[in-house]
């Protein structure tokens, strides 16, 4: 998801929040095709922005105008969601650049539902040197490069520094057990009356982050590739997830007593201060931020505890995507905004630092982590051309940041990936809302389930 988590990543994955702050003129996109004679470009930002964030968006879209006088950019608010995209896709309201989570990517490149602007993206400076396993999300069998990955996310684990604080817990030696997660839950709920652990449910969230939790237990919800693909989703690791669940909720009572968050609602609860942990795409932090004002010094992150010999952390990420109803002149205008507003800010010094520059002086985040698309270096090099900008509290990261590239990253199931996280969003809210929830029976259907889902796509 989005991020993966919107979500998501992607959980769970928005324009600002999922691809961080915003980049700067004069970008690498000159080696795109020019766009013939003026043109003009619907562009996607989140809905329900602060008003300091619009005006940096506005601020980036004259920088770029004035690089770029034969383009005009109009905004349009698009938040991806599970629930509402396809019918947004086939009505033909999506803006002609916008953002899908890495598990659309494939499916919507097969179907034809996106523009295919690989000849321009394979003129950008940078095309070939996306991390190999990110880059694929967008790719076509061929190895063309139907969308481009702007962010990538591995899942985290987010604490409330406060409430841990409240709960005589340290904030800066988070849960690096699954046990102590649920310890630290319990201890919150008891001292501080807020729920310790939450837990998406719904708009496909309730899956996405059981199948995160199967992944650190060492599980997997589906096996295999191409045409062999079987539906694992029955298996130990998901049946421990659940019973975490089932003994944190009903025998704790540290869960609180909202069962049907989906990854906007939770992120609203969250910051406010009403929920100690939960699980959600490790660059989250921008999001919570601009959208939900959270505060700076309350935020921490951590990497998820992995058990088992094969777990893992689920990964995803974001792609920008152009309009397949879009002209070759306003595809070619699409692929200069994103390699502008996206991309280059990454790459080359000056775009990063007029970035920050702008992002700081419109009060948003400046240097929060993110797991990178390109390499390692190259994520450190861009974090040093804009040390002397950052505004986040770095060190409330570093749980994360210390962690975050040792741990191995495994994508998300690659086929019918959504219709598969919906088939579990409701085994996560009968077991949070059903204290006799029989989990064998409910896995065993989804199990039938998911493989219908498999076997017809």
């Amino acid at each position: 998801m989005k991020s993966a988590n919107k979500r998501a990543a992607f959980a769970l994955v928005g324009v600002l929040s999922l691809a961080g702050t915003l980049t700067a003129c004069g970008s690498s996109s000159d080696a795109a095709d020019e766009p013939e004679g003026p043109v003009t470009i619907e562009v996607s930002i989140d809905a329900g922005l602060e008003q300091a964030a619009i005006d940096a968006f506005d601020e980036r879209i004259a920088q770029f105008e004035e690089a770029n006088p034969d383009i005009q950019v109009e905004t349009k608010e698009f938040t991806w969601s599970g629930t509402t995209f396809a019918a947004e896709l086939a009505g033909g309201t999506l803006p002609d650049v916008f953002p899908i989570p890495f598990t659309d990517g494939r499916a919507l490149i097969e179907r034809g539902q996106i523009a295919d602007v690989s000849d321009l993206v394979a003129e950008l400076p940078y095309a070939d040197q996306f991390n190999p396993t990110i880059a694929a999300a967008g790719q076509d069998a061929e190895g063309g490069m139907w969308a481009v990955p702007i962010a990538a996310y591995n899942q985290g684990l987010h604490y409330n520094r406060a409430l841990f604080e409240e709960a005589g817990l340290d904030p800066d030696n988070p849960p690096a057990t699954w046990d102590e997660v649920r310890e630290a839950a319990k201890t919150i709920a008891d001292k501080t009356g807020q729920a310790g652990y939450a837990h998406m449910t719904q708009s496909n969230t309730g899956g996405w982050i059981l199948t995160t939790e199967t992944y650190a237990l060492g599980g997997r919800v589906v096996e295999g590739e191409g045409d062999d693909i079987t539906a694992t989703v029955d298996n130990d690791a998901t049946v421990a997830a659940l019973e975490m669940l089932r003994e944190m909720r009903w025998e704790d009572n540290s869960m609180g007593s909202s069962f049907l968050y989906d990854w906007g609602t939770i992120n609203q609860d969250f910051a406010a201060g009403k929920i100690g942990m939960y699980v959600s795409g490790g660059a989250n932090y921008p999001n919570l931020f601009t959208q939900n004002q959270m505060n700076p010094d309350e935020y921490g992150v951590t990497v998820l505890p992995l058990e088992g010999a094969d777990a893992g952390t689920l990964g995803g990420g974001t792609l920008a995507a152009v309009s397949s109803a879009a002209s070759d002149a306003e595809q070619a205008a699409a692929v200069k905004w994103i390699d502008f507003y996206y991309i280059s800010k990454l790459t080359v010094e000056e775009q990063a630092v007029a970035e920050a520059e702008v992002a700081a002086e419109t009060d948003q985040p400046v240097g929060a982590p993110a797991l990178p698309i390109f390499d390692r270096e190259t994520y450190e090099q861009q974090q040093s051309w804009i040390k002397d900008l950052v505004n986040v509290p770095l060190e409330n990261f570093a749980p994360m940041t210390d962690q975050m590239f040792d741990q191995p990253v495994i994508p998300e199931p690659a086929v019918a990936t959504q219709d598969v996280y919906a088939a579990l969003d409701p085994v996560v809210q009968a077991v949070l809302t059903d204290e006799n929830a029989d989990i064998d029976a409910l896995l065993a259907d989804a199990q039938t389930q998911v493989q219908g889902l498999l076997d017809r796509s």
